[in-house]
């Protein structure tokens, strides 16, 4: 895990997903597309945000603190890397 300082650059609408692992069997989500600071040629990665800081509503411009989770897995043969932030701070 590795936590960081970036800006929002794009936030997706909150949606809710099955999930075996929460309470209700509903799980809330949003994506995120974060950006290093620097320049506008910094590096950029597209979050996902679960429960409750799903909830919370982010806008373009807003710098945030990060833990962010780096995993991949396979799929049908393809390889796919899953980038989740487990802790969020909003500045």
């Amino acid at each position: 895990m590795e936590t960081k300082i970036l800006r929002v650059v794009k936030c997706g609408e909150m949606f809710s997903v099955k999930s075996e692992k929460s309470e209700g069997g509903l799980l809330n989500k949003r994506n995120l597309v974060l950006q290093e600071l620097g320049g506008r040629f910094e590096n950029q990665y597209a979050v996902s945000v679960l429960g409750n800081l799903a909830q919370l509503q982010f806008y373009e411009g807003d710098l945030v603190m990060a833990t962010l989770r780096f995993g991949c897995r396979e799929y049908n043969g393809q390889m796919f890397q899953d980038i989740v932030a487990t802790e969020m701070i909003k500045r």
